[in-house]
C-alpha cells in the first residue's frame, strides 16, 4: 500500500473530521480525550453514552489484538478464548486481522471493532482516540505480566555499554511503541545517549525485525521489549547466545486489553465476566510466556508509567500523532513493498 493510499485513508476516516458538536454539549469534563468523549467521573477513559439509544449491543463482536507482529499467530493464540467470550455472550465473536496501530483505532472508533488487544504505547491512542476502556493485561493470579526494555547488540560487537552506541545505528520499531521508541527517548538521555542526536536512528517496523536486524548486521543495536525477545529465543526463530544486553529498563505492562465505550453495561458485565473467568490452555500460555489469564487493571493507574514516557518523549495522543503515526507505518509499508519488489526482480 503507498503513502499516498494509507495517508489517503487515515485523512478520510473519522479520526481526522470535525468532532460532533451536539455529542459535547452535554459534557462537564473530558480532560484530555477527543471531543467525541466524556470523562465525568475523571479515569481517565470515555464513560457510557447517557442516551442509553446511543448503547452498541451488536449480534456479532468483532475482536483483535495488536498488530506488532505476525497477526496471523495471534489469531490463532486467541481462538479458545473467542469461542469463550462467545459462550459467555451469546454472541457470534470474529476476529479481525489489522495491519498498523492507526487501523485499528480507527476500527474502533467507527464502531467496526468492539473488543481488542493494543500494545502498550498506542493504548493511549486508543483511550484518546477510539473510546477504548482498557480493564485487563495477561497476567498470572499474582500480577499482570510485564516487560522490560532491553537494547541488544551482538554478542560478537564490541559496544558494552550505552554511550558505545554514539554515533552508530540504532533500530526503533515504530513511532508510537513504547519499548521501541517512547521509552527510549524518554529513558537514553539521563544515561547519556540521546535519539536522533548521538546516533542515527532507524525504523525497522517491528520489534523481531530490529532484532532480526542486529543479528543481520543492518543496526548496531536495537532496544525491544524483553518479552518479544524472550518469544523469538523460546520459538528457536534465534539464539540468545548470538546477542549481548547491555542496558535493562524497569517493568512495564504489556498490551492492555479492552472494550468500545459505548458497549451495552448489560453485555459490557459479560465481556468482563469471560475475560477474568477464563484460563489459558497450554498452548496460549505458551505463546504468552507463562500468563495464564487475563489480569484486571485500570488505565488510571496502571498505565501512570507509560502516560509519563510519552509525556516526556513529547508524544501526544491526538489525531495529529496518530496521523503521524499513519504516515510512518504508510513509509515504512512502501519501503518494505519496494525491498520485496527488488528481490523478486533480483532472483
Amino acid at each position: 500500500m503507498s503513502i499516498k493510499l494509507l495517508t489517503g485513508l487515515v485523512l478520510s476516516g473519522s479520526l481526522l473530521i470535525g468532532s460532533n458538536a451536539a455529542l459535547a454539549d452535554d459534557c462537564r469534563y473530558r480532560g484530555v480525550l477527543d471531543d467525541k468523549f466524556c470523562d465525568e467521573n475523571y479515569d481517565l477513559v470515555a464513560d457510557l453514552p447517557k442516551d442509553s439509544s446511543q448503547w452498541s449491543d451488536p449480534s456479532t463482536l468483532v475482536f483483535t489484538y495488536t498488530p506488532v507482529e505476525d497477526p496471523a499467530v495471534y489469531k490463532d493464540a486467541f481462538s479458545d478464548f473467542q469461542k469463550y467470550l462467545s459462550d459467555v455472550t451469546g454472541k457470534k465473536v470474529v476476529y479481525y486481522t489489522v495491519h498498523s496501530n492507526a487501523a485499528e483505532v480507527e476500527a474502533l472508533r467507527s464502531g467496526r471493532l468492539h473488543i481488542a488487544g493494543f500494545s502498550t504505547g498506542p493504548t493511549g491512542y486508543a483511550v484518546n482516540l477510539g473510546g477504548l476502556v482498557p480493564i485487563a493485561v495477561k497476567g498470572t493470579e499474582e500480577a499482570f505480566q510485564g516487560y522490560n526494555l532491553v537494547t541488544i547488540v551482538r554478542k560478537d560487537s564490541n559496544i558494552m555499554k550505552m554511550t558505545d552506541l554514539k554515533g552508530k545505528v540504532v533500530a526503533h520499531t515504530s513511532a508510537s511503541s513504547n519499548s521501541g521508541n517512547l521509552a527510549p527517548r524518554a529513558i537514553f538521555p539521563a544515561l547519556g545517549l540521546t535519539p536522533d542526536k548521538d546516533y542515527e536512528v532507524k525504523y525497522s517496523g517491528k520489534h523481531d525485525q530490529s532484532v532480526m536486524g542486529v543479528l543481520s548486521g543492518d543496526y548496531d543495536a536495537a532496544p525491544v521489549a524483553s518479552d518479544v525477545l524472550k518469544r523469538m529465543v523460546d520459538a528457536k526463530r534465534v539464539d540468545k547466545e548470538d546477542f549481548r544486553i547491555i542496558y535493562t529498563s524497569p517493568r512495564f505492562p504489556t498490551s492492555s486489553f479492552g472494550y468500545a465505550y459505548d458497549l451495552n453495561p448489560e453485555l459490557v458485565e459479560k465481556i468482563k465476566h469471560a475475560f477474568f473467568t477464563f484460563r489459558f490452555p497450554a498452548d496460549m500460555q505458551k505463546t504468552f510466556g507463562g500468563a495464564d489469564r487475563f489480569f484486571p487493571i485500570t488505565y488510571k493507574e496502571d498505565w501512570q508509567v507509560i502516560r509519563d514516557i510519552a509525556h516526556a518523549s513529547g508524544t501526544a495522543y491526538t489525531k495529529t500523532g496518530l496521523k503521524q503515526l499513519a504516515e510512518a507505518d504508510a513509509a515504512k509499508a512502501a519501503a518494505d513493498k519496494r525491498k520485496k519488489e527488488a528481490a523478486s526482480k533480483a532472483q
